[in-house]
């Protein structure tokens, strides 16, 4: 995991260097929209009609004083910008820097960042508060057992004298230990705190040094941090291998869980280890209990044909199995150099329906993640925020890859800069029909020319 981190970096350090230095996106002012026209998604499918934009919400009258009106013709549909729910590369003031502008190019106006440290994160937390930038939901309570994941994806050397140096990932061995630390973790504030289970059902290989840094919490430890961020008014996510491990999350009453299993098969298991079973599927949709996808993760792994093809038969099962059940999906990529764009193409490719994919992503994955806010709808009084796309995403979902306008709460976002500052002020309507020339008034003498021309015509 070390060499696959390092080499995430490289490559977009690399990527970085290849691509010219490009202007930052900017925000206009709020502005007030009329789309004649228009074409939109609804969560659903396309629906056409007019739409208006008003102090950077949706409304439902032609506002008084329109900046930017707009004839949606051709083939051009609107939708809400997408969101990304697990994801690491915006937690640090350096991942910000390198990808937040493109979660932007992307149309990912919504992330969540699954580990953070609070120092860290408050070096970010400014930056995601302007309006040009991506909204971000941080957990800064990543809790796993001393010979956990993810150290050894952030250690220099992998040890335990190492993982007990570190601040960045809480480590907690017992029930015991959930109690006595609590107070600590709660001081790293948050809404959210992350726990980790890997191979869960494993005891055996705690012996193994090569498993040092890729295990997990025990299951009682996870169901008592659980109760304790529940009294306290907080949520939890968990981090899940196994289909074992998703069953301990379910016992351990989490809210959301961070990967399908089987989005890796790093022990080299029988694929069978990865189904979710119809009963676990059942009480998730009970528990009202989340899953996020990540299945775009699996390609970061290099496998062989065969059994690629065998993870990926287990996530459509898996898929197939929690929607029977009425689980809410989110989406997420969980790939450092990538956004919730690439897991779409992933989920697309597994055969998920285009509407409920596009709905997962633009309307119920914003939605969990800054819940009481009205994202992901074209409705009167939901957030203006909406990306115009070149074509039909339900029928050509690479139109998404290639947003031609990208609003946000009613402000243009745009890398042009007089472009921003001048957008607020009033614009010739493409829908509105040309002015009418006035007719130039006749002098005596025109008259006199034209009263001559008439008998010459009568003639």
């Amino acid at each position: 995991m070390r060499f696959l981190t390092a080499l995430l970096l490289f490559a977009a350090g690399l990527a970085q260097a290849q691509v010219p230095t490009q202007q930052p996106y900017q925000a206009s002012a709020p502005l007030s929209w009329e789309l004649k026209n228009a074409r939109w998604f609804d969560g659903q499918k396309i629906q056409r009609g007019n739409l208006y934009v008003e102090n950077g919400v949706f409304v439902a009258k032609k506002p008084a004083k329109v900046n930017r009106k707009m004839d949606i013709h051709g083939q051009q549909v609107l939708i809400n910008p997408l969101a990304e729910a697990h994801n690491h590369n915006l937690q640090t003031a350096w991942g910000w820097g390198q990808f937040a502008e493109k979660y932007i190019d992307d149309g990912v106006f919504y992330a969540a960042m699954l580990c953070g440290d609070p120092a860290g994160v408050a070096e970010v937390k400014p930056l995601a508060a302007t309006p040009a930038a991506p909204e971000v939901s941080f957990v800064t309570a990543c809790i796993t057992s001393p010979d956990g994941y993810p150290l050894a994806a952030v250690l220099p050397e992998p040890s335990a004298e190492a993982a007990a140096a570190q601040n960045q990932i809480v480590l907690v061995d017992s029930p015991e230990q959930a109690i006595e630390q609590w107070p600590a973790i709660k001081a790293r504030g948050g809404g959210w705190l992350r726990i980790v289970l890997a191979h869960s059902e494993r005891p055996e290989l705690r012996q193994q040094p090569t498993m040092f840094g890729r295990l997990g919490l025990r299951p009682d430890t996870a169901s008592a941090l659980t109760r304790l961020a529940h009294a306290d008014g907080r949520r939890v996510v968990a981090h899940v291998e196994s289909a074992a491990d998703f069953d301990a999350a379910l016992a351990a009453g989490v809210d959301a869980i961070a990967h399908l299993p089987g989005y890796a098969n790093t022990l080299d298991e029988a694929p069978e280890r990865f189904a979710i079973s119809e009963a676990a599927a059942a009480q998730a949709a009970r528990q009202h209990t989340a899953v996020i996808t990540t299945t775009a993760a699996t390609a970061l792994f290099k496998l062989d044909p065969a059994p690629l093809a065998a993870l990926r038969e287990v996530q459509r099962a898996n898929l197939a199995r929690l929607q029977a059940a009425g689980v809410q999906l989110l989406v997420g990529s969980d790939v450092f150099i990538a956004t919730a764009r690439a897991e779409l193409h992933a989920l697309d490719e597994l055969g998920l329906d285009r509407a409920t994919l596009l709905r997962l992503a633009t309307r119920d994955t914003p939605r969990a993640l800054f819940p009481g806010r009205k994202l992901g709808c074209f409705e009167p009084g939901c957030e203006a925020s909406f990306l115009v796309l070149g074509a039909d995403p339900l029928a050509e979902l690479s139109t998404i890859d290639m947003p031609l306008l990208r609003v946000k709460q009613g402000r243009l976002l745009t890398r042009l800069a007089d472009v921003a500052a001048a957008s607020s002020q009033a614009s010739t309507s493409t829908a509105d029909a040309p002015r009418k020339v006035a007719a130039k008034k006749k002098t005596g003498k025109t008259r006199a020319q034209s009263k001559t021309a008439s008998k010459a015509t009568r003639r």
